[in-house]
């Protein structure tokens, strides 16, 4: 798989390759916001088009360049090459593992608190890094391209070199097919993630990449097509690379935040028992991390993507975690104003004063759910009599106060609690649909590789449903405990009200 992935920077407004959670959330991400996204075409990046052979390639469909998923050869022969580039004797090889494809594993003992990997920035592919076409990357520079389109850019024209790249080596190790939502069907997203959240973030990455590609397309490729054949620079290739960017790209705290590629250091698997993630080491001059935990010979050696739902690890690296496992875990619940509500038109201008609107989302974890969710929960049910504290507390949802606001409204906290137990008992309606229906299907293909494929999709989305409608459950026990518990307590004063009305007639 991959290492953490880092923030993208937009090429234009349409771009927003990692759509973050709304403002009022900043501090529940649920998107990768401090650290991050895990061929051979016969001409040359500069040549007007591609001879049959690649066309024949491309046409069938995925690039003509990348390696199977579980190939170890190709892992093999980018470590010789890392190794006679500069790369230092590893403690780690990689192996065919359990948890991923790939991963490398402990050759020797491992303490705690060891530095491994060493990569030194040479071997290291960022925005800096030499073009093997220079007059592409003059042209991209030339128009200002930010980062994360530029490596996209980058990877294709690399590929596109064969062994005339100076990472040809790499690039044959990369997967010809990253796992990524953005390689699922539109028809594979609305079948097997109806009821998940995900489903939606998964729709606009999808939507973003296009853009982005139809943007420096119309910018720059249909401008300089003797520089960016379309047999080369297409919507195919560019899926590939920004899922190769989704899944791989780092951010080095060390090198001022900059974002880059890190052969090697990117068949490193996640585990979310571990915290430890990837940097440049400025005493020893490469890129390390530091084990959080001891590994013996033969054992598989992880990293942290960084804390991320189940969701946002499916979105980016195609894999959910056993249920249960992932501390970092939470589902979005959506709620909304209701148009019914004689206030509607007043609590809506709130929330837009306060950059909200009448549908959010707020992350339910195993633990509880935010405070912005309860006062969101409050502005809905509150009545006309209190529209003069619509404003404070649509401020509280939007978290733009300062300090976190009292919310105090003990008249109005049963019906708040019992709206977002009905938002979320809709919810859990939609997953137990879904998972009782058989996790929703296109028809299987005969084709085997594409039954297989249909088949893990399936039990990807099953597993995604059943770890976020576990977080649904404990959110929908808690809930209905309070509430039984306030109840309980409203009837208990009111039976010693009519007791004492009793004892003074």
């Amino acid at each position: 798989m991959a290492t953490a992935t880092a923030t993208a920077a937009a090429l234009h407004p349409q771009f927003r390759p990692l759509p973050r959670a709304p403002r009022r959330l900043r501090q529940y991400p649920l998107l990768p916001s401090d650290a991050l996204a895990r061929g051979r075409f016969r001409a040359p990046a500069a040549s007007a088009s591609a001879p049959a052979p690649a066309q024949r390639e491309a046409a069938a469909g995925g690039v003509p360049w990348g390696c199977e998923i579980e190939s170890l050869e190709s892992a093999a022969s980018l470590e010789r090459w890392l190794t006679a580039s500069g790369l230092p004797e590893q403690r780690l090889a990689i192996q065919r593992v359990d948890v991923g494809e790939r991963g490398l594993v402990a050759l020797k003992n491992i303490r705690k608190g060891e530095k491994l990997l060493f990569v030194p920035p040479p071997l290291v592919i960022s925005a800096d890094s030499e073009w093997g076409c220079p007059e592409v990357g003059n042209v991209m520079k030339r128009n200002s391209v930010p980062d994360w389109p530029l490596l996209a850019t980058y990877l294709i024209s690399e590929a596109s070199l064969e062994s005339s790249s100076r990472w040809s080596n790499y690039i044959a190790a990369l997967p010809r097919q990253p796992y990524s939502l953005l390689y699922w069907t539109r028809a594979e997203l609305d079948a097997y993630l109806v009821a998940s959240p995900i489903r939606e973030r998964a729709i606009q990455r999808i939507t973003d990449v296009i853009g982005t590609y139809n943007d420096l397309r119309d910018r720059i490729f249909s401008k300089h097509s003797y520089l960016f054949p379309e047999e080369v620079y297409n919507l195919e290739t560019f899926r590939w690379s920004f899922g190769i960017l989704f899944s791989r790209l780092v951010r080095l705290p060390s090198m001022d935040g900059n974002v880059a590629l890190v052969p090697w250091a990117d068949m490193l698997n996640h585990s979310p028992e571990v915290e430890t993630f990837l940097d440049y080491d400025k005493s020893s001059g490469g890129i390390v991390f530091t084990t959080d935990r001891s590994y013996q010979p033969g054992e598989q050696v992880f990293i942290s993507y960084g804390k991320k739902s189940s969701g946002e690890l499916l979105l980016s690296y195609g894999f959910v975690p056993k249920e249960g496992t992932n501390p970092n875990d939470s589902v979005e619940l959506f709620v909304s104003l209701k148009k019914s509500d004689e206030c509607y038109k007043e609590k809506l201008q709130a929330l837009k004063r306060n950059g909200l609107s009448e549908f959010e989302s707020f992350p339910l974890r195993v633990t509880g759910w935010p405070v912005e969710l309860m006062a969101y929960a409050f502005l809905v049910v509150s009545p006309p009599e209190m529209s003069q504290r619509f404003e404070e507390m649509a401020v509280a949802a939007s978290n733009k106060s300062p300090s976190k606001p009292g919310l105090n409204y003990p008249e109005l906290e049963e019906q708040a609690l019992q709206f977002i137990l009905d938002c979320c008992e809709s919810n859990i309606a939609k997953y137990t649909k879904f998972l009782e229906d058989g996790s929703g299907s296109p028809r299987l293909s005969t084709n085997s590789k594409q039954a297989n494929r249909t088949l893990l999709l399936k039990q990807l989305a099953k597993d995604l449903c059943i770890s976020e409608r576990r977080i649904m459950y404990r959110t929908q026990y808690i809930l209905r405990r309070r509430l039984r518990d306030m109840r309980g307590g409203e009837l208990r004063a009111l039976s010693l009200f009519n007791g004492l009305r009793k004892l003074f007639k």
